[in-house]
């Protein structure tokens, strides 16, 4: 497991009223934080339903983080390994053979 926020950008990202009106608004209409991946209660991460930046309602729902069966980390560990990779390889180009050259 990463470390978790560290090294991200994403919470400058997060909206100014975040913890002032959205968390408290996903708490009012699921206060038994029902995990919205596998249905059972005690969601402790409010997770976006689908990746960005889309921080409305609709897409906002809790998920199991820190508490088994820690749903939300597996959903965010499928994501980032499904996510095309922009860094180029560590490897070094092929090398013409001696007897080629």
């Amino acid at each position: 497991m990463s470390g978790g926020w560290k090294g991200s950008r994403r919470r400058s990202r997060l909206p100014s009223n975040w913890r002032s009106e959205i968390r408290p608004a996903a708490h009012a209409r699921n206060p038994d934080h029902i995990c919205h991946l596998c249905g059972r209660p005690g969601g402790d991460y409010l997770d976006h339903k689908t990746p960005g930046d889309d921080h409305s309602p609709e897409n906002l729902d809790w998920a199991h983080d820190r508490v088994w069966p820690h749903c939300h980390r597996f959903k965010s560990s499928a994501e980032g390994n499904a996510a095309p990779r922009n860094k180029p390889g560590r490897r070094r180009p092929p090398e013409q053979h001696p007897g080629l050259r």
